[in-house]
C-alpha cells in the first residue's frame, strides 16, 4: 500500500511539474505580442509581477515573519529572480526569437559553475564540466556563429543578462543556505538540539513578487503607460487576441498557477527531478512560439538547444563532490541545493 501511495504520489509530482514547466514556458509566447502592439517590455513585466503580487498577498501575510528572519533572501529573490530575469527576459524576446532567448538563459548553469570554481575556488565534477562545454557549444549552434551573429546583438546581451541575474539569485541562495547550516551547527553544538527550518517556498516567492514589483514601479514609472493599448488586439501569426486576454494569462497561469505548482511538485518529487523537468520549459517555449507566433528554428538551432539542453541537465544533475561543498547545480535545483524546496520558486519565466 505504501508503495502504491508512493507511485502516486510521484505521478502526481510529474504531472504537476510538467503543468508547472508548460506554465512558464507559455509567458514569453503572450508576451510579445502585447510588446508588438505597443507596450513597452517593461510594462509587461510591471504587470505581470504587481498582478501576481496582488494575487499572492494573502500568502505574504501569513508568511509576514520571513520579512523579520529572511530579509536578504527575500530582497534577492525580488531584486534578481523576479525583477532583473523578466525585466531582460522580456526586452530580449521583443528583439530576438522567443526560444533563442530562453535558450541563452540556459547558460546560467554555466555561469554558476564558473563562480564556483574560479570565484569561489571549490572544485566541481568532470560530469559538471562536461556539461559547461556542451552547454556554451549548442549555444554556439543556437546563434548560428558561422553566420556573423545574425541575431540582434542587444537582444543576445539581454538574454545573457537574465542568466546571469539567474546567478545572482543562486549565489545569494547558497550563501543564505549555508548561513542557515551554520546556525543549526552551532545551535546543536550548543546542546539545545535546535535546528534551522528552510523558508516556505511559497512565502519567499509571494514576498519576492512584492519586492519585484516595488522595483519594477521605479524602472518602469507605470504612470506614463498607455493604458488603451490593454484594449486592443494584439496578433498572433495573424490570429487576433484581445490584450486583456494575454495579459490574463501572463498572471495568472504563467505566474501564479507556475510558481504553485512548482512548490507543489518539488514537494511529491524531489527538487532534482522537479528542476530536470523544468528544463523542458525550454522546449515548450520554442514549440509554442513556432507555432503560435511562426517563429521557426532552423536544424542547426534545434540540434543547438538541445544540446544547451543536454548541457544544463547534466551540469545540475552531476553529483557533489566532497569535502568542498556541493557542486553547483542549473536553474531548476541550484536554488534547491541552497534552500531545500525554494528551487519550485527557481528564477523562470
Amino acid at each position: 500500500m505504501h508503495a502504491s501511495r508512493g507511485t502516486q504520489k510521484r505521478s502526481a509530482g510529474l504531472g504537476l511539474a510538467l503543468l508547472s514547466a508548460f506554465a512558464f514556458g507559455g509567458s514569453g509566447v503572450a508576451a510579445k505580442p502585447l510588446i508588438e502592439a505597443g507596450l513597452d517590455p517593461l510594462h509587461v513585466v510591471w504587470l505581470r509581477v504587481a498582478g501576481a503580487a496582488l494575487i499572492m498577498l494573502p500568502v505574504a501575510w501569513r508568511h509576514r515573519n520571513l520579512v523579520r528572519e529572511r530579509p536578504a533572501l527575500l530582497a534577492g529573490f525580488g531584486l534578481f529572480a523576479v525583477a532583473g530575469v523578466q525585466a531582460c527576459y522580456f526586452a530580449a524576446i521583443s528583439r530576438i526569437p522567443v526560444g533563442v532567448a530562453l535558450l541563452v538563459e540556459y547558460l546560467a548553469p554555466a555561469l554558476v559553475l564558473g563562480w564556483v570554481r574560479f570565484v569561489q575556488r571549490r572544485p566541481v565534477t568532470r560530469a559538471a564540466a562536461l556539461g559547461v562545454v556542451l552547454a556554451v557549444g549548442g549555444l554556439a549552434c543556437v546563434v548560428e556563429v558561422w553566420a556573423g551573429l545574425s541575431f540582434d546583438a542587444l537582444g543576445l546581451l539581454l538574454a545573457l543578462g537574465a542568466a546571469c541575474c539567474q546567478v545572482g539569485y543562486f549565489v545569494l541562495s547558497d550563501h543564505g543556505g549555508q548561513e542557515a547550516k551554520g546556525r543549526e551547527s552551532r545551535e546543536s553544538k550548543g546542546g539545545d538540539g535546535g535546528s534551522v527550518k528552510p523558508p516556505p517556498p511559497l512565502g519567499v516567492i509571494a514576498y519576492g513578487l512584492i519586492v519585484g514589483a516595488l522595483v519594477l514601479t521605479v524602472v518602469a514609472r507605470p504612470w506614463g503607460m498607455d493604458w488603451s493599448l490593454l484594449g486592443v488586439t494584439a496578433g498572433m501569426n495573424g490570429t487576433g487576441v484581445p490584450a486583456w486576454v494575454l495579459l490574463g494569462w501572463i498572471v495568472l497561469i504563467a505566474t501564479v498557477l507556475a510558481y504553485g505548482t512548482g512548490v507543489v511538485s518539488v514537494r511529491k518529487l524531489s527538487p532534482q527531478v522537479a528542476g530536470v523537468v523544468a528544463c523542458l520549459e525550454a522546449v515548450i517555449a520554442t514549440v509554442l512560439a513556432w507555432v503560435l507566433l511562426g517563429e521557426h528554428l532552423s536544424a542547426p538551432q534545434l540540434i543547438g538547444g538541445f544540446t544547451v539542453l543536454t548541457g544544463a541537465f547534466i551540469a545540475q544533475s552531476s553529483a557533489p563532490k566532497p569535502p568542498s561543498g556541493p557542486v553547483a547545480a542549473g536553474a531548476g535545483a541550484a536554488a534547491a541545493a541552497a534552500e531545500s524546496e525554494l528551487s519550485a520558486g527557481r528564477a523562470s519565466h
